[in-house]
């Protein structure tokens, strides 16, 4: 019989039940509301917001349940299978700058990961799809996201939420990217790492805490952002989100500029 402390550590957490309510009804106010409405604006972005908090625990969560089912039994007393983001071991990279990347730039900048006690673990593919996890669930986000749009499904569906959506999508886009960069502190260095000697490994390993802030200062350079982001458009476009969609998103979700005088056409 399971241990009922083991239980309640893989219950789904309270914290993120409640952000996943809030997203739900946020989107339903999106859903509702009108363009040319301030209230609209808020409802964007607290949706997105909340959204984009929803993955980012599910990004974690990934990582963790395949530790977990990789050998390290420690992440059930740790609480990362709740889902609850309190329990990251740095919740400020984790939670609180991705959602001020996100506030600032429109950019789905990874956060930190969670802690896994790597020795634990047997065999360098199980290492990599560790690593791996984390953004494929962004990818498998951002195909939800997308769905109405490949799927062409969007009749009936009202501007403010399908811009919504395109918004969010970006973030999941972008989020995958960057996570799967082969640099040292990203999932991507994560996946080869397993994979590379013993000496580039120690050469790498002092610019693990800095790789994150390396990423986002290359990405304000103007050609690789632009590059960047073109890179970002033509995935979106391949799921059937135009600029359009993502663009008039981006212009709801930053309500505290004002609200966006969306055109009644462009798609």
């Amino acid at each position: 019989m399971m241990n009922p402390s083991r239980r309640g550590a893989n219950r789904v957490s309270p914290v993120f039940l409640g952000i996943a309510a809030v997203a739900a009804t946020a989107g339903w106010a999106t859903w509702t509301g009108s363009p040319d409405n301030l209230a609209t604006g808020i409802a964007v972005f607290v949706f997105v917001t909340a959204a984009w908090i929803v993955s980012l625990c599910l990004h974690e969560y990934a990582h963790a349940r395949t530790a977990l089912h990789s050998g390290d039994i420690s992440i059930v007393a740790k609480g990362y299978l709740t889902l609850n983001p309190l329990k990251y071991t740095h919740a400020l990279l984790s939670i609180v700058l991705p959602v001020l990347f996100v506030i600032m730039g429109g950019i789905g900048l990874p956060g930190g990961a969670v802690f896994i006690e790597r020795h634990r673990i047997r065999g360098r593919l199980r290492h990599s799809l560790i690593s791996a996890a984390g953004p494929l669930t962004n990818v498998l986000f951002a195909v939800a996201c997308t769905a109405p749009f490949w799927l062409d499904a969007l009749d009936g569906v009202p501007d403010t939420f399908r811009y919504a959506l395109g918004f969010l999508a970006l973030l999941q886009v972008t989020a995958a990217i960057l996570n799967f960069l082969p640099v040292p502190g990203l999932d991507g260095y994560g996946v080869l790492e397993p994979w590379l000697s013993q000496g580039v490994r120690r050469q790498a390993e002092p610019f693990a805490p800095f790789g994150l802030l390396v990423v986002f200062g290359v990405l304000w350079v103007p050609g690789i952002n632009a590059a960047f982001f073109d890179a970002v458009d033509a995935i979106l476009r391949v799921l059937g989100v135009t600029d359009w969609d993502t663009y008039w998103g981006q212009q709801l979700y930053r309500f505290w500029l004002g609200s966006p005088d969306i055109p009644p056409t462009g798609r």
